[in-house]
């Protein structure tokens, strides 16, 4: 598209007001774009300079409103490789400045994007204001209005009403159908059983690279599991309250019970099989050892988390996404804190103490992001090993 029919095209399109309602009465204004579709979420920010394809392929967005404090988003466009998900499962997405792709691997607009698969925008908002609210006052359920046919006061009642994500499955909603293998980049004799609470693709390729992976459904047995004899057992990233998942908890319980009982019996009865959590993964697998989770203010959304590890020291800079995170005076003596975000205090990873078996909360497999914890995939390939 030349830049003359793209300036007159968006000329066209300024012409759709919308605006988002937050439950707590304050409304920002802006431009429609995307899939004409109006609906509840919560609102978040990501404070991530680029990578925003990834960002709307995250399936732990699904049922939020991604705010993206970069100043300018669409500049590249949106290309058929940098996808991490099957599928976009936020809610809507709110920006500022929308801008005409220019990239040779652009493949489609940002703009056509959400539209094909009807996920609604808002751009020209002033997202420094709205991060900023948010900042002050915490995640907002909220109503995107494209069609200027419900009043602001309409709107502002229907995200009061809108039941929210606490207390909820999202997991469910995002997970495979069934069980499938992801392609393996070697001939690796390792095998590892991958739970999809909302999985990324980088986090599969990350494991494809040291060993063959199986993909489960959330909700997969964990007697399933041990009958596929894996090597390791991989909890994934995933969407809403880690509490929410009773299912999840007590199949990775069942897990850690079978390696508890293989410790027990000083390995006669077999091997111990290593586990290793990211994000909600690692949620669970605190709640699975008896710890409990909290909302956080306004959550964790970006590339550039400062966390340290207490082990060594060493601050790395992460990638992170979640609202949710392990209350820090519920940690049984049986996990050890090995991770601690710099920002807030905050625990951002564990470790069991007997069993093998820890945790992340952030993102070790980056896209988008720094790649400073890649080493947790070596870490996690070496307890297999042995």
């Amino acid at each position: 598209m030349s830049i003359e029919a793209f300036e007159e095209r968006w000329k066209a399109q300024r012409e759709r007001k919308a605006f988002l309602a937050l439950e707590d009465g304050t409304v920002f204004h802006g431009v429609a774009f995307g899939a004409s579709i109006e609906r509840c979420g919560e609102v978040v920010f990501n404070t991530g300079m680029c990578g925003y394809q990834e960002i709307l392929t995250d399936p732990s967005y699904a049922g939020q409103f991604v705010t993206l404090t970069v100043a300018e988003v669409g500049n590249y466009g949106v290309n058929r490789e940098d996808v991490e998900s099957r599928g976009l499962f936020l809610s809507g997405l709110v920006i500022g400045d929308y801008t005409q792709p220019s990239n040779f691997r652009s493949n489609q607009s940002l703009d056509e994007y959400l539209k094909a698969n009807g996920v609604p925008g808002i751009c020209g908002v002033d997202t420094r204001a709205l991060t900023i609210h948010l900042r002050d006052h915490g995640n907002q359920k909220a109503y995107m209005c494209l069609s200027g046919e419900v009043s602001e006061s309409e709107a502002v009642a229907k995200a009061r009403s809108w039941e929210g994500l606490d207390g909820q499955d999202y997991a469910a909603k995002v997970t495979c159908a069934r069980p499938y293998p992801f392609a393996c980049k070697t001939h690796a004799m390792l095998h590892v059983i991958a739970y999809d609470f909302g999985i990324k693709t980088n986090i599969l390729r990350s494991l494809a690279n040291f060993a063959r992976v199986t993909v489960v459904p959330a909700g997969t047995a964990a007697a399933e599991v041990l009958a596929m004899k894996p090597d390791g057992v991989f909890l994934s990233n995933g969407p809403a309250d880690p509490a929410a998942l009773p299912y999840a908890i007590e199949n990775i319980r069942e897990i850690l019970d079978y390696d508890r009982s293989i410790v027990a019996s000083g390995g006669s009865g077999g091997s111990a099989i290593p586990v290793f959590g990211i994000c909600l993964g690692h949620q669970l697998l605190s709640l699975a050892c008896g710890a409990k989770t909290g909302r956080l203010k306004f959550g964790h959304h970006g590339c550039n988390h400062p966390v340290r590890n207490q082990k060594t020291g060493h601050v790395e800079i992460t990638s992170q996404n979640h609202n949710f995170a392990v209350l820090p005076d519920s940690v049984p003596d049986c996990l050890e804190i090995t991770h601690v975000n710099l920002n807030d205090g905050s625990i951002e990873g564990v470790r069991h103490r007997t069993l093998p078996a820890f945790s992340v909360q952030y993102h070790p497999e980056s896209c988008p992001g720094p790649h400073d914890s890649a080493y947790l995939f070596s870490q996690f390939k070496d307890m297999m090993a042995k």
